[in-house]
């Protein structure tokens, strides 16, 4: 395994449980507003969550956490 597989495994296991369900919602393009109803929470929990998935993954949007999460 290579130094940026590690590494992005590091960051996904910073990740709560919750995140990692929101993450996967994120990942799969869906919008906030889905994802809240779909978790039956509000739309600003998911941004919250959306928020710190983005800081501890070292992403600025969706796409590029996408590029961690299939990185081999």
């Amino acid at each position: 395994m290579d130094v940026v597989a590690d590494t992005d495994n590091a960051r996904f296991t910073m990740l709560t449980p919750r995140e990692r369900d929101v993450m996967t919602y994120v990942a799969m393009g869906k919008p906030n507003k889905i994802i809240a109803a779909e978790l039956g929470v509000s739309q600003r929990t998911i941004e919250a969550h959306r928020a710190r998935i983005f800081q501890k993954m070292q992403v600025r949007n969706a796409v590029e956490l996408v590029h961690c999460v299939l990185a081999p």
